[in-house]
């Protein structure tokens, strides 16, 4: 294995990606915005998000001094809130206590809201070529295969020795070069041909010495098995609109679901949402058709029903009305504002 390192550094440069946009930077601002954008998000969604952010905010004092509102609704539609809100509070935190600069150590940077180990050490070793590991799902899924590690990593115990493996195959020499492109290469692979089916182990680097495509069965790594069982949620929607063409939103808790967003006011049963009084005063009350949004664990089954009533006859302290010009500048869930949109 001492061969690795050099082999996925040489196939990185060659055949990996190196056109994207915060590739062509050791800013740890602009890497550590991607790195969390495109955690569990498809590049070819980031990519378009990761412009308007640095557009809006191009470095982190800007995005330190902006509103969580602001951030939000730029986020809006990425999904994974929790992550806009650990954004904008890293970045509050790299200006209160580390003077505006991203501290240059994983350990250090593991410290800041939403940095987990994996995004710390992709800082680190992109922006400051330290020598650490990372164990995102597609570096995850390549050491596995290639050590032939069948471990469950669903014990920490055994997660503990992957990141030790981890460890011990990282580039030795030239660390200014050799981290980055390793890096990158190992995130690479995992993206592009060591995929979870059929992977295209004749176009891998690291075929001669893949223990899983020795045994034939690389689809058999990694092992983990606990998994989130996936469940069914129905909410009804209470979308209502005043004589102006407002529509009055109401910002979620700072936990669960959507948290910290303007959205329809949600209820849990078509019950529930019977005996709000609004809807009693409402006029051309209608149910719209029900539709359903994927979560990564959970299924939304939305029923909208919209009624126009008088502004003054509804209001509460954690929301307001908004026209559609306002949408744009709210943090909305992503259905919540294709169902605005088109209505």
């Amino acid at each position: 294995m001492s061969a690795l390192a050099d082999q996925v550094v040489a196939w990185q440069a060659q055949h990996g990606r190196n056109h994207l946009p915060w590739q062509q930077t050791r800013d740890p601002y602009r890497v550590w915005l991607s790195e969390i954008m495109l955690q569990q998000t498809q590049v070819s969604t980031v990519l378009d998000y990761y412009a308007r952010f640095l557009a809006r905010f191009p470095d982190v004092a800007a995005l330190a001094s902006a509103s969580q509102d602001d951030v939000l609704a730029l986020w809006s539609g990425l999904g994974y809130y929790s992550r806009a809100r650990h954004l904008h509070r890293c970045a509050q935190m790299v200006m209160e206590q580390h003077g505006g600069r991203f501290p240059p150590t994983a350990a250090q940077l593991a410290q800041l809201p939403g940095i987990g180990r994996s995004t710390a050490g992709a800082i680190a070793a992109f922006c400051f070529a330290e020598r650490v590991p990372i164990l995102d799902a597609n570096v995850r899924r390549v050491l596995t295969r290639v050590l032939g590690f069948g471990a469950d990593l669903a014990v920490a115990a055994h997660e503990r020795q992957l990141w030790d493996a981890a460890q011990s195959l990282l580039p030795k020499h030239n660390l200014e070069v050799t981290m980055p492109g390793y890096t990158q290469g190992l995130m690479d692979l995992g993206a592009t041909v060591c995929a979870v089916r059929k992977p295209s182990c004749l176009l891998c680097p690291l075929n001669r010495q893949c223990v899983a495509l020795a045994q034939g069965q690389p689809e058999h790594y990694p092992v983990k098995t606990r998994k989130l069982q996936r469940q069914a949620q129905s909410w009804w929607l209470l979308w209502l609109q005043d004589d102006q063409g407002r529509v009055y939103l109401q910002r979620r808790p700072a936990s669960g679901i959507w948290a910290g967003l303007y959205c329809l006011p949600i209820h849990g049963s078509a019950q529930e949402l019977a005996q709000h009084p609004a809807l009693a005063e409402a006029t051309g009350v209608e149910h719209l058709p029900a539709f359903v949004h994927v979560l990564t664990h959970r299924d939304l089954h939305l029923h909208p029903v919209r009624g126009r009533v008088g502004a003054s006859e509804f209001a509460h302290e954690d929301g307001g009305w908004f026209t559609p010009k306002q949408w744009p500048d709210l943090g909305l869930p992503a259905p919540v504002r294709k169902l605005l949109s088109a209505g």
